[in-house]
């Protein structure tokens, strides 16, 4: 539900999971598509680091650095203009030990990129990072289960929580995040069962990706559902349209017709 007028905020989150209102969320990375998620009537948005891989062509999100983003978030608030904007904080530009320079990296997100959230990966070790920077002032979302930029600690792309032990890690995570002061908590590749028990248990919002029906809101890539890329679909996705075959088209009739003579025509051209 988006607040035509006016820009969401997180209490607007939390006043829908109260209401049992459906959170849907997309990434976006540049100022046409947030357009498009602001008019369609999104009430947040992500500037995901995952624009590493669909953007930049990167194969982890690990290469990604903090004036990426800043740069990409920076034209996605010129197109969204009643979404809350939420950005990912890049891999190593924030930790527990330094919150010094976490809340650098946040100040410059917000000031620089025109989020209104920032989002960090991690459970209960972040929960001094998410205090910190909820006592400055800039709300937080929280991010467990597969957390990407801990790729190589994880051991793949795999699913997170299965199993009693790793089930009531997950939960005390999403409690620490909480209690720490996060407005909402990312559930990422989480057995769908768990991930409504977390949900349950949590007075904040969740937002799943690969975790089921059960979470109060969902996120996905936007490139994944609108087909961008044909050769891989992950599991936890459904492609909604084909882009990259309609760009193909669109794009061969127009080389067709200039090599073919037929563009420009006299209504594109200019009389002296």
């Amino acid at each position: 539900m988006s607040h035509p007028g006016r820009r969401t905020t997180i209490h607007d989150l939390r006043a829908m999971k109260e209401k049992r209102q459906r959170i849907p969320m997309v990434t976006c990375y540049d100022y046409p598509t947030a357009r498009v998620a602001d008019e369609t009537g999104f009430p947040a948005v992500l500037v995901g680091d995952s624009l590493g891989m669909v953007v930049h062509g990167f194969d982890s999100t690990l290469r990604v650095t903090l004036d990426m983003m800043i740069m990409h978030c920076a034209a996605v608030a010129r197109g969204a203009k009643n979404c809350l904007i939420v950005i990912d904080l890049p891999f190593a530009t924030y930790s527990a030990s330094d919150l010094r320079t976490s809340l650098e990296t946040a100040r410059r997100a917000m000031q620089e990129g025109g989020a209104t959230a920032v989002k960090v990966e991690g459970g209960r070790r972040m929960a001094p990072v998410v205090g910190a920077l909820v006592a400055s002032g800039i709300p937080v979302m929280g991010h467990i289960g597969l957390t990407p930029q801990s790729i190589h600690m994880i051991g793949g792309y795999r699913v997170q929580g299965r199993g009693t032990a790793a089930a009531d890690r997950l939960l005390a995570a999403a409690q620490a995040l909480e209690q720490a002061g996060a407005f909402a908590v990312v559930l990422e590749l989480v057995p769908a069962p768990l991930a409504q028990h977390i949900s349950s248990q949590l007075t904040i919002p969740t937002i799943g990706i690969g975790a089921g029906i059960g979470c109060d809101g969902q996120i996905q890539v936007l490139h994944d559902i609108l087909g961008i890329y044909e050769e891989f679909m992950p599991k936890h996705s459904k492609r909604y349209t084909d882009v990259a075959g309609q760009m193909r088209l669109a794009l061969r009739a127009y080389h067709d017709d200039v090599v073919a003579g037929r563009f420009p025509g006299p209504e594109h051209s200019f009389e002296s």
